[in-house]
């Protein structure tokens, strides 16, 4: 018996469980129905404000041309000559209101937050000779290779104001229709139900008189206001509707000013990028070097504190220059602003090959011809060019008892109109290499099985500057690992 009443009391909570499960489902799409119905009506009733305010905005704008066209145009004046003039006028006054640039920026942001019309912000193609030469100064682009850029032409230039005087004058026209359209209907809507409430009478309208009885009879005024309502609400979404395409036809960008933004996000891309790169070879060496100076001064630390210490020291300066370095990039990145801060050139190799014999590397410095001559833009690339060879040399490298098979040599020389840097370090044969070269029409890049983005960015340095690069084992006894770069001093005419 008890196991049966079990049963039934679990059967019974199972079947009360179904029933408000039941009852709950059939409540929930009714009380769906009208969340549904209430958000509906909440978003007519915000583009109808919305619509309606940009109405208003327009027909309040409207007023100051019509005063100075009436201003300008005395009522004793014959009709033939009052009404050119004050067409003249009319047009003039709008014009000069939608000529400053501050008057286009204003309607984009008005139709953008009142019409929803998701107009992109004013360019500036007049503007974009400054902005693009200081971006490639920043980016040490070589004269000949900066692509010049035309004044836009007279046409061009007002080509945008005109728009923007003509779209004030489309906004000032729809403005005062719809906003006479919505007033007149939301004063039917309250006169119409208010004659009726307070026992009927007449009404006139618009020359026209209807009899609004009292009680029942006169109940269509309730309709006569509700579908005044209705025509106000209609009036304001619909004014909204015919303003939101003429406001992208004649406030969205022309060509030129696609062109503009889409060369401003080139740039602010390609600065970033060169940005990245100028980290990565900054922040990359002087890891790899640390990270060397760390292990010998972990191995010499019992043995010979002075050179451990030594190492310490080394470990500290180049982590000062290399949070240098970081701080401005960071600095750059969030500002939006060209990099201006002096770079490294080929006249600070000095410290960079210290640090990398403290580093524990044999490394063997020559220069040939006269450094002096070599552009600033040439120099700089190379001085990045060598730091990142180093790099690689310190990180892939074997590190053998010191001899000449252990020895980095570094050559840079100017020849023959040239600036040729070769590097060779010992190839750790336990790592897999791929050869590669590139040229000033296709830049290759030679990776190694650690990871290849330095030397990818080496390929694109030297590709900026219509060079020549080949990077991989030179296919000697021993296996050595060469870089060479030959970039030209000039541009190639």
């Amino acid at each position: 018996m008890s196991t049966g009443g079990g049963e039934g009391e679990g059967m019974g909570k199972v079947e009360g469980m179904g029933k408000v499960a039941g009852m709950g489902k059939v409540a929930g799409p009714g009380r769906g129905l009208g969340a549904g119905l209430a958000e509906r009506l909440g978003r007519g009733g915000k583009r109808a404000v919305r619509g309606g305010s940009h109405a208003v905005v327009g027909a309040l704008l409207g007023i100051p041309p019509l005063a100075v066209a009436l201003a300008v145009t005395p009522p004793d004046w014959p009709t033939a000559l009052r009404l050119p003039v004050f067409g003249l006028a009319l047009c003039a006054t709008v014009g000069a209101m939608g000529a400053p640039r501050a008057s286009r920026r204003a309607a984009v942001r008005l139709a953008n937050l009142l019409l929803d019309a998701g107009l992109p912000a004013p360019a500036d193609p007049a503007g974009r000779a400054t902005r693009r030469s200081a971006a490639e100064q920043s980016a040490a682009v070589r004269p000949a290779a900066r692509r010049s850029v035309a004044r836009p032409a007279f046409a061009d230039r007002w080509a945008n104001p005109a728009r923007a005087s003509a779209w004030l004058a489309a906004h000032m026209a729809l403005g005062a229709a719809a906003t006479a359209v919505a007033g007149l209907a939301l004063f039917a809507a309250v006169l119409f139900p208010a004659v009726w409430l307070g026992g009927g009478g007449a009404v006139t309208v618009f020359g026209g008189t209807a009899h609004l009885p009292a009680g029942w009879p006169g109940l269509w005024a309730a309709a006569v206001g509700a579908a005044s309502l209705a025509l106000g609400w209609a009036s304001a979404v619909g004014g909204a509707a015919a303003a939101r395409p003429l406001a992208r036809a004649l406030l969205g960008h022309r060509a030129a000013e696609r062109l503009a933004a889409v060369e401003e996000q080139r740039d602010l891309l390609a600065q970033r990028n060169r940005l990245a790169q100028e980290l990565h070879d900054s922040i990359g060496h002087t890891l790899t070097a640390a990270t060397i100076q760390a292990a010998v001064a972990g191995e010499l630390m019992e043995s010979d504190p002075v050179a451990a210490r030594r190492a310490l020291t080394s470990i500290e300066e180049t982590s000062r220059a290399a949070m240098d370095d970081l701080d401005h990039v960071l600095g750059v990145l969030r500002a939006r602003q060209p990099a201006t801060a002096p770079q490294r050139a080929l006249a600070d190799l000095g410290p960079l090959t210290e640090r990398v014999r403290q580093a524990g590397a044999d490394l063997r410095v020559e220069t040939s011809g006269d450094l002096s001559k070599v552009p600033s833009a040439v120099s700089r690339e190379a001085y990045r060019i060598v730091q990142e060879g180093l790099t690689n040399a310190l990180r892939h490298g074997t590190r053998t008892v010191p001899g000449p098979d252990s020895r980095i040599s570094l050559l840079i020389a100017v020849r023959d109109g040239h600036l040729e840097v070769t590097l060779t370090n010992p190839l750790d044969t336990a790592e897999p290499s791929r050869p590669g070269t590139a040229g000033p029409d296709s830049c290759g890049s030679s990776s190694r099985a650690a990871g290849g983005n330095g030397l990818t960015g080496v390929a694109e340095r030297v590709r900026l500057l219509r060079g020549e690069l080949s990077a991989g084992p030179d296919g000697e006894p021993g296996g050595r690992w060469r870089l060479t770069a030959r970039i030209p001093l000039r541009s190639a005419p």
